[in-house]
């Protein structure tokens, strides 16, 4: 089993991540230091508005930032259209993968980031990761690789569930030995 630990910080708003306001762009310089670190700055994040079906301050996407810091990445989304972008939020998860002796090198934290946003976007299903669901969901070889990774989410993870094993969002409720009861 690999284990995965994610300490989540936030929120940040699009202030944050250099959003210059009337002008609909971003300036770098403007990016805060908690999300611009070249050294530490990289995993996965959230984003938290309103949606008109399901309401305010409701989780809307999961993404990933592996090759560039969290504020590089969350500028290039186009969170300043949202219907109210005045109260986007932005938490921000950074990876620790628990079980490893070792710092693993560049590749591994890639995949591990990677396996990790398709990991919450399978449990919990954002709105705007709606094309990422039906990837995730119809790909059983992509599925089976969670089945051996378990998500443990610290500190400031909002409305994520803290425990997410792959071996019961996979493997269990894909097996076809699961009987349900029809009250009969």
């Amino acid at each position: 089993m690999k284990n995965i630990r994610l300490e989540w910080d936030g929120p940040y708003n699009l202030d944050d991540i250099g959003y210059v306001k009337g002008k609909y762009t971003y300036d770098e310089e403007k990016f805060i230091d908690e999300l611009n670190q070249e050294n530490r700055d990289y995993g996965i994040y959230q984003a938290y508005g309103s949606h008109p079906v399901y309401g305010n301050n409701v989780l809307l996407y999961i993404g990933k930032a592996a090759q560039q810091t969290f504020a590089k990445r969350l500028s290039q989304e186009g969170w300043e259209y949202n219907q109210d972008a005045k109260n986007i939020q932005f938490y921000v998860g950074r990876l620790f993968i628990i079980d490893n002796e070792e710092q693993p090198n560049n590749e591994i934290w890639n995949d591990m980031i990677d396996k990790a946003e398709r990991m919450l976007i399978h449990a919990h299903e954002p709105a705007r990761n709606s094309s990422n669901i039906l990837n995730i969901t119809k790909n059983t070889d992509k599925l089976k690789e969670f089945e051996t990774i378990r998500i443990f989410n610290y500190d400031s993870y909002k409305s994520l569930i803290p425990e997410i094993s792959g071996e019961l969002w996979v493997k269990e409720f894909n097996n076809s030995n699961v009987f349900i009861w029809d009250g009969k």
